[in-house]
């Protein structure tokens, strides 16, 4: 039996009803689109609640709140990940999703409309052309670091307005010490293993790289 909306729930039960409507509506926006673009694979359509959707949120277990005005980037968004499923969470953040891929994109955008997302902005472009500067740069798992980083090093503002520096939020998993060790960069695991006791989590990870 895979999670229903329900389980996003029991891990936030702080959310508005706005938020909790917006996560239910996910249930019935993301197989409609699937079917016309394939952004998710059949078999985890049916776990999108805790595959996609709550892999997403570990980013705000990790960072329960950002201050309002902070602009995050979401490279190789694909179908939304975890960019949308934060963006409800963090409705005073702005959010900047892009992928490389622009049927994505229009997904993206499909879902983001549906659900009445106003914080969210989607594009067909690819990391390296992009001009603007955020606070903080997330992904789910698009490359090794050492191929991300250079990427987005020179996307990052100066100033830090967060409880946390400026930095990389990364939804990665299995065993990076070697990934790590090969970007050269100071990097801190937080283990998902922490917040959620599915065993989906047990080897993932947000990975966040200060800049």
């Amino acid at each position: 039996m895979n999670p229903t909306v329900d389980i996003i729930y029991q891990h936030f039960p702080n959310l508005t009803e706005t938020q909790k409507e917006q996560f239910a509506k996910l249930a019935e926006v993301y197989p409609f689109w699937n079917d016309q673009i394939n952004v998710v694979s059949r078999k985890d359509i049916e776990s999108l609640y805790l595959k996609h959707v709550l892999h997403s949120l570990g980013i705000a277990k990790f960072v329960t709140e950002f201050t309002p005005g902070t602009r995050i980037l979401d490279v190789g968004t694909g179908g939304g990940f975890p960019g949308i499923p934060l963006a409800i969470m963090f409705p005073h953040v702005q959010f900047h999703l892009v992928d490389s891929i622009g049927k994505k994109i229009k997904v993206v955008c499909g879902v983001a409309e549906a659900i009445g997302l106003t914080n969210v902005e989607a594009d067909h472009m690819r990391a390296e052309q992009i001009d603007y500067k955020y606070d903080f740069v997330v992904s789910r798992a698009v490359t090794r670091l050492a191929e991300f980083i250079p990427w987005i090093r020179n996307k990052f503002e100066k100033q830090d307005k967060n409880g946390i520096p400026n930095g990389i939020l990364y939804l990665k998993g299995g065993d990076l010490k070697e990934e790590i060790k090969e970007a050269r960069v100071k990097a801190e695991l937080h283990p998902l293993s922490t917040y959620f006791k599915d065993e989906f989590f047990d080897t993932k990870y947000v990975v966040y790289v200060p800049m």
